[in-house]
């Protein structure tokens, strides 16, 4: 009897892992991506590759390209780990329609390799994580180049955080002076340079 309690016991475990891992978690956030298609996404789907968990924008002058979830958001925390390569130009949408340019729709977040020399003279607000051509980030805590990073967004009415391999890189809590909706798309914005992005997550927050 003691055996098959201890039997049940572990199947409900593994139950209970195996919905975690494709869908909510335990601390309430839900998975964007199953680590294996492109289910709930829209836009430039064949520039991005989904395999073994990862999710890559491909290199190459029409791939990569614009990528949205089918759902929108207003209020929420995002969660991601990312993987440059040299010279990788990437972004990350944010409230977003899915027409028009995202930046001047809605917020993007630059996703970019910050050493690599033609990128020396950009903007302060071109450089990663910042709201770009908006808000700059503080530079300086960028993993190198091939090693995975973590970023979580926190966007909460007009307040956002962006915080970076544990710093935050970029707050402000008056993003109503852009006059930007309050609720769209997430999605990542390739440049025709390879990103690798995994353990995408968001917990949404009240109005």
């Amino acid at each position: 009897m003691n055996s098959i309690k201890t039997i049940l016991f572990l199947l409900a475990i593994l139950g209970s892992a195996a919905h975690s891992a494709q869908g909510e978690q335990s601390d309430g956030f839900v998975s964007l991506f199953d680590g294996q298609s492109m289910k709930g996404w829209v836009g430039e789907t064949k520039g991005y590759e989904a395999k073994g968990g990862v999710l890559s924008s491909l290199p190459g002058k029409k791939l990569g390209g614009k990528i949205f979830t089918e759902k929108e958001y207003g209020n929420f925390i995002l969660r991601f780990e990312f993987k440059l390569t040299p010279g990788a130009n990437n972004g990350l949408a944010l409230r977003c329609p899915l027409e028009g340019k995202p930046h001047g729709k809605g917020f993007e977040s630059q996703i970019l390799d910050n050493t690599a020399e033609r990128y020396q003279n950009l903007k302060d607000s071109q450089y990663h994580g910042s709201l770009y051509k908006l808000i700059a980030a503080k530079r300086g805590f960028l993993k190198p180049v091939g090693e995975w990073n973590q970023q979580e967004v926190m966007m909460n009415g007009h307040h956002v955080r962006i915080t970076l391999n544990g710093e935050v890189i970029l707050e402000d809590k008056d993003l109503s002076r852009f006059k930007r909706p309050a609720k769209g798309h997430l999605g990542f914005l390739g440049h025709g340079s390879r990103v690798a992005f995994k353990n995408i997550e968001i917990k949404e927050l009240g109005e």
